[in-house]
């Protein structure tokens, strides 16, 4: 399980240093071999360790791929879907392509999402963080939200 928000760093090449915690999870559940790709409702990456993606993807390879909607979605999970190796530093280097999405510059944010970790530019992190925290979003709270016992 990931959980937590940590702010890192990425170097000029385009590499980040995963925190500790998330990297000992990672080389234990996949050797440190991790699917980066985009998040198709934000501005951001997920990193799925190499077994949960493949999960993923199976499940999206078979949605009915004459459904438009469905194609298009296919097209951006798994078209900007990169292997990438922890290297032995713990490092990981993300593709331009993703970069430039997620408009991910020297400041990020790590978020843990269970099963898997978010990668957003620290700008973009904090406006979400506060706009999931204003009054109005809390009023348009889902029911099966308010049905939890927290």
């Amino acid at each position: 399980m990931f959980r937590g928000v940590q702010h890192i760093n990425m170097d000029t090449k385009g590499r980040l240093a995963v925190p500790a915690r998330q990297r000992e999870s990672l080389l234990d559940q996949c050797a440190g071999k991790v699917v980066i790709t985009i998040d198709t409702q934000s501005h951001c990456l997920t990193l799925y360790p190499l077994p949960e993606w493949e999960r993923i993807e199976a499940e999206i390879q078979s949605l009915p791929a004459l459904n438009p909607a469905v194609k298009r979605f296919q097209r951006l999970m798994l078209g900007y879907a990169a292997d990438i190796e922890l290297d032995g530093n713990g490092r990981a280097l993300l593709p331009q392509s993703l970069r430039d999405y997620a408009h991910l510059e020297k400041k990020i944010v790590l978020v843990g999402q269970g099963n898997k970790l978010e990668l957003w530019s620290e700008d973009r992190w904090l406006a979400e963080r506060d706009a999931a925290l204003s009054v109005e979003a809390v009023e348009e709270l889902p029911a099966e939200l308010l049905s939890l016992k927290l």
